[in-house]
């Protein structure tokens, strides 16, 4: 594998936005370097756009989109089954250049990448599913339903899976016929620059567009009025702003956002099948940098300690190392400011009187001193007040509650504002359906953690987001329905 980290040459060297079917340089002059959560070193720059540069691409969007909606379907379908055959293709380098890039490691980022690929095919295949219904009249009428695109669509994206959220995220809106503009991350932008240069000419100019840069690039896209839908995958504050920039065009949103999820534990459970699930939930491959983490463990007391005692083991493969090494389990936080956003949070967890039973601090290895390394934390005696169990973190910190009572415990697991996924493990048939009923969240694991499923929706419930993705409820989203009533009797 090519050490892209040890190189003085940068991977995206000519910083410009893609629309139009072709390279622009930011209208502004500006651009920024992007910078290697593991070591610290510049290894990219890109373009700053800016609200002009919105304008420009918006333009463009929808001449392309007045070419894209007329492809036919079957023929727009063999374009997105291409798509997934280039990222196939490319598959090591764009993994490289993401881990480099996020501090995600390597191998894991692969798997995202391949993600990328499936999603395209995934919806390539449900073209056909965008189908309208007829409606029963008088003899001599027909009163029919179709799906038509919204038109150009946007689509902003979280760091902590840049390609996977750029590439997955466009797919649903290319099927349904719609020009596509993503925002990749300004953490993490590079994979999504050169996803542009690998796939953009195989649509047409305009249909599908890149824009890179910071807030500003977001909120215009929110408030354009060229705009017919936005799409963010993000916190909660970022939703809630995109929702407010949206609402004078009363556009529609498509909102995942964040998660403080559950992971409860009953007493039939077995003690080593839940510190495994505890390991995997936590998402620490990702530093916790996950809006779907069971970062809150509530276990029972008769099975509390047995699970401890086995936590430990299971984290113990989670060990922060470089993420271009094939070897490593788990990188880097995504940037400085993140880093130091997860250490407060410990601290003041200490602070309030939770006990540290793992982690906490940075790997003591020379080589990572420099990057945003931070241990897999556990922390026991948590209480429902204390910050940790009410706010989402987005870093490798769990919380564990011990319980007795089912009904108290439910109403901590429901007490926040968030809503989006919980992970309930019991060998009770009827208990499992009872309490996965009584959760307010989107989606529901059962004796299982973490996976996703294609066809099955994502979405969160409350603060955790509006509408449901990685399904035909995600294609659907990207269309609008048209009433077409025709009298052919001759009589009114």
């Amino acid at each position: 594998m090519v050490d892209h980290q040890a190189s003085s040459e940068p991977f995206v060297s000519k910083p410009e936005l893609y629309y139009g079917g072709a390279w622009h340089a930011p209208i502004n002059g500006k651009t920024f370097e992007t910078i290697s959560p593991a070591t610290g070193a510049v290894i990219g720059e890109v373009a700053d756009g800016d609200t002009d540069d919105v304008d420009a691409a918006v333009a463009a969007a929808r001449e392309g989109f007045a070419v894209w909606r007329s492809v036919p379907p079957m023929e727009r379908a063999g374009i997105l089954r291409e798509i997934a055959q280039v990222i196939r293709d490319n598959a090591d380098m764009l993994s490289e250049i993401e881990a480099a890039d996020s501090g995600n490691p390597v191998t894991k980022v692969r798997a995202d990448v391949m993600q990328g690929a499936q999603r395209f095919d995934f919806f390539a295949g449900l073209i056909t599913e965008m189908k309208g219904d007829t409606i029963p009249g008088r003899e001599g009428t027909l009163t029919l339903t179709q799906r038509e695109p919204r038109g150009v669509v946007a689509r902003i994206v979280a760091f902590n899976h840049p390609f996977m959220f750029t590439s997955s995220r466009m797919a649903a809106p290319l099927a349904a016929g719609n020009a596509c503009i993503v925002k990749p991350p300004e953490q993490a932008p590079l994979s999504g620059v050169i996803f542009a240069e690998l796939v953009g000419g195989l649509l047409p100019a305009g249909a599908f567009t890149i824009l890179t840069g910071g807030r500003a690039v977001g909120e215009a896209l929110s408030a354009h009025k060229g705009v017919a839908m936005v799409g963010l995958v993000g916190s909660v504050p970022t939703g809630k702003a995109v929702m407010r920039a949206a609402a004078d065009t009363l556009k529609p949103v498509l909102l995942e956002l964040g998660g403080k999820n559950a992971l409860i534990a009953f007493p039939d459970a077995d003690p080593e099948r839940v510190a495994e699930a505890l390991a995997d939930g936590m998402n620490f491959t990702w530093c916790g940098q996950s809006c779907g983490s069971t970062s809150r463990a509530f276990l029972h007391a008769d099975i509390h300690d047995a699970v401890l005692q086995k936590l430990a083991d299971k984290i113990a493969v989670y060990k922060p190392g470089m993420p271009t090494d094939p070897k490593t389990r788990m990188g880097a936080l995504i940037n400085r400011a993140q880093y130091d956003r997860v250490m407060s949070y410990i601290d003041g967890a200490k602070a309030e009187g939770a006990k540290l039973f793992l982690g906490g601090g940075h790997p003591s290895e020379p080589e990572l001193a420099n990057g945003c390394f931070i241990e897999p934390t556990v922390f026991t005696s948590v209480t429902s007040e204390m910050r940790i169990a009410q706010e989402e973190i987005f870093g490798p910190v769990l919380s564990v509650f011990d319980w007795t009572d089912e009904g108290s415990m439910l109403s901590q697991v429901n007490g926040l504002d968030y809503g989006l996924t919980c992970s309930i493990w019991t060998n009770d048939l009827a208990r499992a359906h009872r309490v996965a009923a009584a959760v307010e969240a989107g989606y529901v694991w059962v004796n299982d953690v973490s996976k996703h499923f294609p066809g099955a929706p994502f979405g969160g419930y409350k603060q955790s987001g509006l509408g449901r993705e990685e399904s035909l409820s995600e294609l659907l989203e990207f269309t609008q329905e048209k009433t077409i009533h025709v009298n052919f009797s001759g009589e009114r």
